[in-house]
């Protein structure tokens, strides 16, 4: 082999090496939210275990919150969308019959145990909706949409969140 040869043998594999490029892709705006959604899920699992139905919940936040750390079990978020679903009808067939009626289906008073199962369930729900519309191949023209969606959750969740422990009343029914 001559120079030559071995000198463009050099320079074609040199250009078919892959780049590397900073970016800051690691902690993207998704998986920072993915991980905070993550963190708030395992919370709310550990808060349910003076709950009267606990054996619900705790098993909706755990999976809640393994989904949102590994994006990629979508049968696992099928199954969590289903449970969060059936909690949530659960929740607002119980405020509706033994509670409150018609108007306490709109209610936000976080002291009230429903109303907590109610927002808990609903943010599982639209969590595991946006992953497993993320994770869907055929949806790229929704994806950006997905993200901020993801991050909007984030900031609604949370900011509920810091209120209900700012605000809460010494007398919650449980």
């Amino acid at each position: 082999m001559n120079k030559t040869s071995r000198y463009n043998m050099e320079a074609e594999s040199s250009s078919q090496k892959p780049q590397m490029h900073m970016t800051s892709s690691r902690f993207s705006v998704p998986s920072c939210s993915s991980l905070l959604m993550a963190f708030l899920f395992a919370l709310s699992a550990s808060f349910q275990f003076n709950d009267p139905d606990w054996y619900f919940w705790i098993p909706l936040y755990a999976l809640a919150c393994l989904v949102n750390i590994v994006n990629e079990y979508t049968k696992i978020a099928k199954i969590t969308l289903l449970m969060g679903t059936i909690l949530f009808l659960k929740v607002v067939i119980e405020d509706v019959v033994f509670h409150q009626g018609i108007p306490g289906i709109w209610s936000f008073d976080t002291g009230e145990r429903v109303v907590r199962e109610k927002i808990g369930s609903g943010l599982v729900i639209l969590s595991m909706s946006l992953l497993l519309r993320k994770g869907n191949p055929n949806n790229t023209t929704f994806s950006n949409h997905v993200e901020f969606g993801q991050s909007i959750l984030v900031a609604i969740s949370y900011g509920m969140s810091f209120a209900f422990f700012f605000s809460s009343k010494p007398e919650m029914k449980f």
